[in-house]
């Protein structure tokens, strides 16, 4: 997993450079790439949990890569806008009891505003009109769909965790 979250941070940035905006309704465009951005979080979960804390390497190696592949302001803006998201990572499983299922929603629900906000405001130097309402609530979108498949398969295997052999032949 620690692989394809590697190639997956610097395919998606580079997507941004080109990607064509798609017109749902007058007046509200996105970039489809937007959607899909969610798929980092999940991955980059999975991949934190492969190799832990040398995820930030792995992240560190996939912004040297976007900055060969989209320049150095995509790497710049998606480099800030991850940094965010990991802080409030930290601070959501560093300082709450929560279960870590809740953690995992409550750190995307924050994080993902914020880290949208960010990337995009950095894709907006590269390419004009990345920074619009659709993009931001498309990628929000995105992101919490993954958040929300993480949370359900954390909360099942939890759940599954607490059931004694009595139980189960029920």
């Amino acid at each position: 997993m620690t692989i394809v979250y590697v190639a997956l941070i610097p395919f998606i940035n580079w997507s941004f450079t080109w990607a064509p905006m798609w017109e749902v309704l007058p007046g509200w465009a996105f970039n489809p790439v937007t959607i899909v951005t969610g798929l980092v979080l999940v991955v980059r979960d999975f991949a934190q949990r492969e190799v832990g804390h040398y995820v930030l390497i792995a992240m560190a190696i996939a912004l040297v890569l976007t900055a060969f592949a989209a320049g150095p302001e995509l790497a710049l803006a998606s480099g800030g806008a991850f940094a965010i998201a990991e802080m409030v990572d930290w601070a959501m499983f560093t300082f709450t009891k929560y279960r870590l299922s809740t953690r995992v929603l409550l750190s995307s629900a924050i994080a993902a505003p914020l880290d949208t906000t960010i990337f995009l405001y950095g894709a907006e130097m590269i390419r004009p009109d990345q920074l619009t309402g659709p993009n931001i609530t498309m990628s929000i979108i995105g992101k919490m769909v993954g958040a929300v498949v993480i949370w359900w398969i954390v909360r099942s295997r939890f759940e599954r965790n607490q059931t004694t052999p009595a139980s189960r032949s029920n």
